[in-house]
């Protein structure tokens, strides 16, 4: 059986190399099982890429939908990475039965979650009536 980590990282053009780097230790490390592999990344916004709007985006954008994802040790890799522009990187994960991304940023060295704490999914009142 299958569990869904939808992971996307919007980050300057100058770290599209760690973002293929940490690709590559997706498919290798990245996963719970056995410290296998979870999946990959792959760039969304490449030249011939078009969006709605009829523009090409002006963004640096992969993403991924990796299975059975550690993502612990994950965003422990993302902290470790030597990023060329640390503060634009953004990291978006949701994970199976999440209902929405929770973004992460670096500041100072430290990767912090931008994305409210509650309500969250196990909540009551949060899927509405």
């Amino acid at each position: 059986m299958s569990w869904v980590t939808n992971m996307m990282v919007s980050v300057t053009g100058r770290d599209g190399p760690n973002v293929a780097a940490l690709s590559d230790w997706l498919q290798q490390a990245g996963g719970k099982n056995s410290g296998g592999g979870c999946g990959s990344l792959c760039e969304t916004t490449g030249g011939n890429t078009l969006w709605g709007g009829g523009k090409y985006p002006e963004c640096n954008v992969w993403a991924g939908a990796l299975n059975h994802a550690d993502i612990p040790a994950i965003l422990t890799k993302i902290t470790q990475t030597n990023w060329h522009c640390p503060n634009v990187l953004q990291v978006f994960m949701m994970d199976q039965e999440e209902g929405f991304f929770r973004v992460w940023m670096l500041r100072d060295g430290e990767l912090r979650q931008y994305a409210p704490l509650s309500p969250n999914e196990e909540d009551d009142d949060f899927w509405g009536v």
